[in-house]
């Protein structure tokens, strides 16, 4: 039996989807529900965008800086959407919501996150990362 060749959606890069992998790598999601509950964020009730899925997206916004918040939203929930399977409905929230969101969030969870996960990766044989014995940052 012939199957259809899988196609991503017009206008869309394989790329879109790829960043969220390397997110959830990057920054594990049981890390991220970790500091969201050690900052006490998390959601007493079902909300369109859940304070761990922000967080995510917060992240996301560096990746895309040129791009509308609306639409870095979209690509992050178009690359679940692609994980999880067709029947996960897409629904991308409006600017209000994404800006309440937001502030519910605050910022401390993600300093939290990056000091727990952000460290250094040159080694002491990372050839121009030292200075004499000192780490050189540029």
């Amino acid at each position: 039996m012939a199957r259809t060749v899988a196609s991503l959606p017009a206008g869309t890069r394989i790329t879109d989807y790829i960043s969220l992998g390397v997110l959830t790598k990057t920054f594990p999601l049981d890390k991220v529900l970790a500091v969201v509950a050690a900052a006490g964020k998390t959601n007493q009730r079902q909300r369109d965008l859940p304070a761990h899925v922000v967080m995510y997206y917060v992240i996301a916004l560096t990746l895309y800086m040129q791009v509308s918040y609306r639409e870095v939203l979209r690509c992050l929930l178009e690359g679940v959407k692609w994980l999880l399977g067709p029947e996960w409905e897409v629904k991308v929230a409006g600017k209000s919501a994404i800006s309440q969101a937001r502030t519910r969030l605050g910022w401390e969870p993600l300093k939290q996150l990056h000091d727990q996960v952000v460290a250094p990766i040159a080694m002491p044989k990372t050839k121009g990362a030292w200075y004499r014995h000192s780490r050189a940052v540029r």
